[in-house]
């Protein structure tokens, strides 16, 4: 009884992540998704009466499913950079340094509209890592205080800014599902784009809430930061991978780089609910200029300042009046 029972649950564990699979990564596109994984769910449901009924063959056959759309999981569904990407993620960020300065190719600068209406613009840039003066985390929210994406934009003596985001890299005609991201239906990109572009977009053109926190770190950090970035970039022109809603997503990706800076990190389950960094930025002392991460939230919501702003040249400037750590100017 205890077996079966066993072989019970597992069959049900892997029905659900084969049904997945078959579902967000199907072999064939079109109708045969929804006939695959309905085959698979009855190929399961016959095992499972099978068992119940103290015929195991069902479940052998099962098994042997089983092993063969492993071995295409494991084999078959790779990460590609070649797709139809969604234009906004057409190109991947790449850079090189030499001494002090790093220049980035393919920096997105597009000039939003709306959400389909925009100019593209892709940039080569070059930064002066001699001149790096901040580091701030961006937040944007779109409904649950829970989740929140997480970008890192570097501030430069001159006034210029460079974000960084861990991107889903979404392919023409996807939708976003945070149950996809779980099973390869989306590849990854670290994307470098300026503040007019990547910040504006979420809180002018896509309704989010954004968030600013000027973060403390020691000296060199933020220039190790910043080169982790673009090595991490660098990596995935070369070697494309997956995105992964638990283990490779905007903030895992965030304590993964910052941790080879500062060793000793502690883990916390902050890291998984994006929209609590603040708390967590708190409690290991990165954050500075105010009393509680509850000041630094009010301060530091720039959603209105970003629709108000009516200037290119100062958006950066008048996003971050007020913000905690921030000297006025």
């Amino acid at each position: 009884m205890m077996l079966r029972a066993a072989l019970m649950l597992a069959i049900t564990a892997a029905t659900g992540w084969g049904a997945c699979a078959l579902w967000f990564q199907p072999p064939w596109p079109g109708r045969a998704r929804a006939a695959l994984a309905a085959a698979w769910l009855a190929l399961a449901a016959c095992a499972l009466g099978g068992l119940a009924l103290g015929r195991p063959w069902p479940a052998w056959i099962f098994g042997a499913a089983l092993l063969a759309l492993l071995a295409w999981w494991l084999l078959g569904v790779r990460p590609s950079n070649d797709r139809r990407w969604m234009p906004e993620v057409s190109r991947l960020t790449h850079g090189s340094v030499a001494g002090d300065l790093v220049t980035l190719h393919n920096v997105r600068n597009f000039a939003w509209r709306t959400a389909a209406d925009y100019d593209a613009r892709w940039e080569t840039r070059v930064y002066d890592l001699s001149r790096l003066a901040s580091v701030d985390l961006a937040l944007s929210y779109w409904g649950r205080p829970a989740i929140a994406h997480a970008m890192v934009s570097f501030g430069f003596a001159d006034g210029a800014h460079v974000v960084f985001s861990v991107e889903i890299r979404r392919k023409q005609g996807d939708a976003f599902s945070e149950i996809g991201g779980f099973f390869r239906q989306y590849e990854l990109s670290v994307l470098a784009s300026t503040e007019e572009d990547s910040l504006r977009v979420r809180t002018n053109v896509r309704g989010e809430d954004g968030y600013l926190y000027r973060v403390r770190m020691p000296e060199g950090a933020a220039r190790a930061l910043f080169l982790s970035y673009l090595e991490t970039a660098n990596r995935l022109v070369d070697r494309p991978r997956f995105y992964n809603t638990l283990t490779g997503n905007c903030t895992t990706i965030v304590y993964q780089l910052a941790r080879r800076i500062v060793p000793g990190l502690p883990l916390d389950y902050r890291l998984l609910l994006s929209g609590y960094l603040p708390e967590y930025l708190y409690r290991v002392g990165a954050l500075q200029g105010a009393d509680s991460p509850a000041a630094y939230r009010r301060a530091g919501r720039y959603t209105d300042r970003a629709r108000a702003s009516r200037s290119p040249d100062e958006y950066s400037r008048d996003i971050r009046r007020g913000v905690p750590g921030v000297a006025a100017g």
